[in-house]
């Protein structure tokens, strides 16, 4: 009996402390760590949230950009640093492709950090240059069928969101395309519509500006359903191109020690900038859509695609370091 109350009197001491935590975080500015280049989608929304949340907070929160070595650079930072809230990390869908093409991480993906909320889903569209005369999926493998190897889709590195999606849609098709990773989606976009480079599955708030000029033409959606900013545009699985679909994602992390009460607050006041008319209208201007999930369910959702992923990587033959 002694012990069942000095347990039930540990547990009570624990949720007293991190409702403390919670009320008395941030106690200075936030940093939030984005593994990628200034300009990219990942970044737009991490800023874009990141405006609310220092108003919200009284406290400022500062991005910085730590590109490099697919991601694994600022993620490794974050997961080594302070789990006191102060630390945060912002990412895409590739921090649950990173266990299966990298070898020997400085860092454990599931272990050293905990996914806090989805920023939302980043639809990506398969473009391709007017110029090549191809209007739909249905004629984009029949060309590729017909020379099989010569046509290459551009990525914005080897298991990027967009290498994947690429991967996902050439088995589905049972076609064979190169792969040409490039530094960034700028690159990826010139060489694109130049014609240099076959096709591209770019992230929706890139491509929007190319659509509308006819630079480019979309021929489907790479996630499961529409995008909402491309409404009449099928995905390729209504395309007929089954198991095609690979869906990009922005999320927060914080490291995995970090107290429950930061991390439900600092949930909360996420949410309630997602929510905000300010940055859903930012937000719905880069194509981004709610990906509506607390932290149980994001951690269970990243354990499902790394898992997913997994089988993906060793099915396309993709090289891990």
């Amino acid at each position: 009996m002694g012990k069942l109350w000095n347990l039930a009197v540990a547990f009570a001491l624990c949720a007293v402390q991190a409702a403390a935590w919670a009320q008395t975080w941030p106690t200075k500015s936030v940093r939030i760590i984005v593994p990628f280049t200034p300009g990219s989608g990942t970044d737009i929304m991490a800023r874009t949230v990141s405006e609310k949340l220092s108003a919200q907070l009284g406290q400022m929160v500062l991005i910085e950009n730590r590109p490099g070595a697919g991601g694994t650079i600022g993620v490794a930072q974050v997961a080594k640093s302070d789990p006191d809230g102060h630390t945060l990390l912002v990412h895409s869908s590739s921090y649950t492709v990173t266990p299966s093409t990298y070898g020997n991480l400085p860092y454990d993906t599931l272990r050293d950090l905990t996914g806090v909320v989805p920023l939302g889903l980043l639809p990506n569209v398969l473009v391709i240059s007017p110029a090549k005369g191809i209007r739909s999926v249905k004629e984009l493998i029949a060309a590729a069928r017909a020379k099989p190897g010569s046509m290459n889709s551009a990525s914005v590195g080897i298991g990027s969101a967009t290498h994947l999606n690429a991967e996902r849609f050439r088995l589905g098709a049972g076609i064979e395309v190169v792969n040409v990773p490039f530094k960034g989606t700028p690159e990826a976009l010139t060489e694109v519509i130049t014609g240099r480079v076959d096709y591209y599955f770019c992230p929706v708030n890139a491509v929007l500006p190319f659509l509308k000029d006819g630079k480019l033409r979309a021929l489907a959606v790479g996630g499961t359903k529409r995008s909402l900013a491309l409404p009449d545009l099928p995905t390729t699985l209504e395309a007929g191109i089954p198991n095609s679909d690979y869906n990009f994602w922005v999320g927060m992390f914080a490291p995995a020690k970090t107290p429950r009460g930061i991390v439900s607050r600092l949930y909360r006041e996420t949410v309630k900038a997602l929510r905000s008319g300010d940055v859903r209208e930012k937000m719905a201007r880069l194509g981004a859509e709610p990906m509506d999930y607390d932290p149980e369910r994001f951690n269970a959702y990243l354990r499902e695609e790394i898992a997913a992923n997994a089988a993906l990587v060793k099915a396309a033959g993709i090289k891990t370091e």
